[in-house]
């Protein structure tokens, strides 16, 4: 379920930047904002007829802002949450210390017994 609604987002996210572009820009931009008869008619203009493009950028935005939320609203409902460094915080095993050119005795040592005395 959340690889699908992954991949409808990922989807939809695509089709929303190809919507956004094709749409014609609406002139003026940042050089309306120095003023002049440009800015007054951006300002107190009346509203533009809403176009195919308009109600698409719209839909296409809902969906992915409602599917980013049911995701995200999925993903913290984790049944073990765990760290990624959890593993990396155990403590190291005890190093054995590595003495060159010894041998591991295999024996104990004889020791000889002292000569008994009369």
């Amino acid at each position: 379920m959340y690889g699908f609604l992954l991949a409808l987002l990922v989807l939809d996210g695509v089709l929303l930047t190809v919507v956004i572009l094709l749409q014609a820009g609406k002139g003026g931009g940042l050089a309306a904002m120095g003023g002049g008869v440009t800015a007054a008619e951006g300002v107190l203009g009346g509203r533009q007829a809403a176009t195919f493009l308009t109600r698409a950028t719209w839909t296409t935005a809902a969906i992915f802002m409602s599917l980013s939320f049911v995701l995200a609203i999925l993903s913290s409902r984790q049944q073990q949450p765990g760290s990624v460094l959890q593993g990396a915080l155990q403590a190291p095993a005890a190093p054995t210390p590595v003495v060159p050119n010894a041998q591991a005795p295999t024996e104990a040592p004889v020791v000889p017994a002292p000569p008994a005395q009369p």
